[in-house]
């Protein structure tokens, strides 16, 4: 903000001169241009922060004093689909990676387990999952909550115990009780999605949203962040948000909304599942003509943009938010005064198309097998 300083004398300075008007006349006619350069330099310094955020994979730092046969508990909100595999290999390679820089062998090795419902919806399941996992008093907890209300019971448990619980990709209300959060920027993916959308249709015409479940933040944060940003397109109207737990059957759901819309031109999948039901429908040839918008590159989404299904996903780095999750558990095991941990790490998502989707720049977007 010291540019910002310099930059308002300096005009202040020069339209006095010149005009040859009081100091007071002076600062009204600069006023606002010296917003103009508030304005800019505040976002070049935003970009130069962002420049200097730590790296999707953090290097293993040993000088930290961390727990030699430490065990760590992952509960997933699912542990089917690519993005869990993802996710799920990136804190695996960070258990080896930490076990080899340290040296730890047999019993000194840090292990983890991964467990969780095979669907997202299961909320109640993973809750069961969760007490189960605190009864075995692990030296970390990290979940990913289905629902970030419903946990709150485990979350005291889980500190009544001593044990510190990371949160990643979906967090919980109760923050406070929580070490860490590592997960994508989903409030930038909904904003993504919407731009990208709002383009594709022209800036005008009706939309639907088909959202995972409302109380998933992730999911919640992506429709907010789409709504918020369509709202500038003042010529499209967000017509439906249908969330996948409010009903009892998704397809049926989301196909009630195109015959009710005949006219809809696009629709934003918050989340991989409710994308690929949604490319898995059957549809008319006015229906087929629908701009898409989904999240994740998975192996269906990516076959549905080379063949123009859809015209792009917004994708995150699974692989990275199950590495940073990790290598975080395993800080946590240090006693607090010998290690800063940083409270929130978001990634950002990147936008995949047909014209990058082949890019080698973008392959840790990319879902593979």
């Amino acid at each position: 903000m010291k540019r910002t300083a310099v930059a308002a004398a300096a005009i202040l300075t020069v339209v006095s001169m010149l005009a040859g008007c009081t100091r007071e006349e002076a600062e009204k006619v600069i006023q606002p241009l010296v917003a103009d350069v508030q304005e800019t330099t505040e976002a070049e310094e935003m970009e130069e922060t962002e420049e200097e955020e730590i790296p999707a994979i953090p290097e293993i730092d040993t000088t930290i004093p961390i727990t030699a046969g430490a065990r760590i508990a992952v509960v997933s909100k699912s542990t089917k689909g690519q993005f869990w595999d993802i996710v799920r290999k990136g804190m695996e390679d960070a258990v080896k990676a930490v076990n080899e820089a340290y040296g730890y062998e047999k019993d000194d090795q840090i292990t983890m387990t991964f467990e969780g419902p095979d669907n997202e919806q299961n909320v109640g399941d993973q809750i069961n999952i969760i007490d189960a996992v605190i009864a075995e008093n692990p030296d970390v907890l990290c979940i990913s909550a289905g629902d970030m209300d419903s946990c709150l019971a485990q979350l005291e448990a889980a500190k009544e115990n001593g044990i510190p619980v990371v949160v990643f990709d979906s967090n919980v209300t109760e923050t406070k009780l929580i070490r860490a959060f590592r997960a994508t920027n989903n409030t930038l993916v909904g904003e993504i999605a919407a731009v990208q959308l709002g383009t594709a249709i022209g800036k005008m015409g009706r939309v639907a949203v088909f959202s995972a479940q409302e109380k998933t933040q992730s999911a919640k944060n992506r429709t907010e962040g789409f709504i918020d940003k369509i709202s500038n397109y003042t010529d499209i109207e967000v017509v439906e948000v249908v969330y996948e737990d409010q009903v009892e059957d998704m397809t049926e759901a989301m196909q009630a909304v195109l015959e009710k819309y005949p006219d809809l031109d696009g629709v934003f999948c918050t989340n991989a599942n409710v994308a690929e039901e949604y490319l898995d429908m059957d549809k008319d040839e006015e229906n087929k003509k629908i701009a898409m918008v989904g999240v994740d590159a998975t192996t269906r989404q990516q076959e549905a943009v080379r063949n123009g299904e859809e015209i792009g996903v917004v994708s995150q780095q699974p692989y990275a938010i199950g590495y940073q999750t990790m290598w975080t558990a395993i800080e946590a095991t240090a006693p607090r005064k010998k290690v800063k941990i940083q409270k929130r790490i978001l990634l950002d998502p990147a936008w995949i198309d047909a014209g990058n989707i082949d890019n080698p720049e973008y392959s840790d977007y990319i879902y593979t097998d």
